[in-house]
C-alpha cells in the first residue's frame, strides 16, 4: 500500500471511530446508516459532488459552504453535517469514501453482520439473494448483507467474496481453468 493510501485510510479510520463512537452513545446508529447511504448514492451519481470533495481548487470555505448546503439538502443528520463540515475545515474531505466505508463496517460489526460482494453474470431475484445470503450465513456464522454487482463477463454462475475468501464458481473462470489445462496437456 502506498505511503499516500495508508495515511488516508488512517484519517478515515480516525474519523470513522469517532462518528460512529458518537453515534453509539446518541443512539442515532440507524441515522447515520441512512446518511452512508445517501452519501455513497451521492458519490456514485454526482461527478460534481466528487469533484468537490476532491479538488483543491476550493477553499476551505468555499467548501464548507457547499457541504453545509449540500448536507441540508440531503437531508443528513446534524451530526454527519458537523463532522463534514469539521472535515473541510481540516481539508480531510477526500476521505469521504473511506469514511463511509469504515463506518459501514463498524456498524456491520456492531451488528454481528459481514459484508459480502456478490458478483453474477445476470441480476439475482430477491428469492436468489435471500438464499444466497442464508447459505452464506450458515458458512460464516453471522448475518450476510449482499452488495450485488453485475458483470455479464462471467457467463454464469457467481464471484463471492466474503471478507478475505472468495469462492468463484463463475463459468468464465472454469473456461479459463480449462484453456490453462489444456495448455499443460500439448
Amino acid at each position: 500500500m502506498s505511503e499516500t493510501a495508508s495515511i488516508s485510510s488512517g484519517i478515515a479510520a480516525r474519523y470513522a471511530t469517532a462518528v460512529f463512537e458518537l453515534a453509539k452513545e446518541a443512539k442515532d446508529i440507524p441515522a447515520i446508516e441512512s446518511d452512508i447511504a445517501t452519501l455513497g448514492e451521492a458519490l456514485e451519481t454526482s461527478a460534481d459532488f466528487g469533484n468537490l470533495i476532491t479538488s483543491p481548487v476550493y477553499s476551505r470555505a468555499d467548501q464548507g459552504a457547499a457541504i453545509a448546503s449540500i448536507a441540508a439538502k440531503m437531508g443528513l443528520s446534524s451530526m454527519m453535517a458537523n463532522v463534514l463540515g469539521l472535515m473541510a475545515r481540516n481539508r480531510r474531505l477526500f476521505v469521504l469514501p473511506s469514511l463511509l466505508s469504515a463506518l459501514a463496517a463498524h456498524i456491520a460489526d456492531e451488528k454481528g453482520e459481514v459484508s459480502a460482494e456478490v458478483t453474477s453474470a445476470k441480476k439475482l431475484t430477491k428469492a436468489q439473494e435471500a438464499k444466497l445470503a442464508a447459505e452464506l450465513k450458515k458458512a460464516v456464522g453471522k448475518d450476510v448483507k449482499i452488495d450485488a454487482t453485475v458483470d455479464e463477463a462471467l457467463i454464469g454462475g457467481l464471484v463471492v467474496k466474503v471478507g478475505s475468501r472468495m469462492i468463484d464458481s463463475s463459468v468464465a473462470s472454469k473456461l479459463s481453468k480449462l484453456q490453462n489445462a489444456m495448455k499443460e496437456v500439448g
